[in-house]
């Protein structure tokens, strides 16, 4: 026979009493159900679920943020290089559609 130990874990009441509904529901009681866990994680060696660190996903935002920024800073740039920085979305639209124009007629 294998021999056992105990684990005591506490959990709030309210979440202790959804998990023993759920476990019930599914044909399990509360021990199986974290035994389950239990075996998992040490033959998989990983969590059954994904775990993130809230502050390295906060801190990639503000990396991908800094770097919209940027782009959107060098695209004004170049903007105002090409003479074009004040133009309306009417006028660039127009300025797509001439040169596109001008693309089919010398390509025809």
């Amino acid at each position: 026979m294998i021999a056992t130990a105990n684990l005591t874990v506490r959990v709030d009441e309210g979440t202790k009493k959804e998990f023993d509904s759920f476990c019930e529901n599914v044909g399990l009681n509360a021990t199986s159900a974290v035994n389950m866990f239990i075996k998992t994680v040490v033959r998989t060696r990983t969590l059954p679920f994904i775990v993130t660190d809230n502050s390295v996903a906060e801190q990639e935002n503000r990396i991908m943020m800094a770097k919209m920024k940027d782009a959107i800073q060098s695209m004004h740039e170049q903007s105002a290089e090409n003479g074009n920085n004040n133009m309306s979305l009417d006028e660039i639209n127009a300025e797509i559609a001439a040169y596109r124009q001008e693309k089919r007629t010398s390509n025809a």
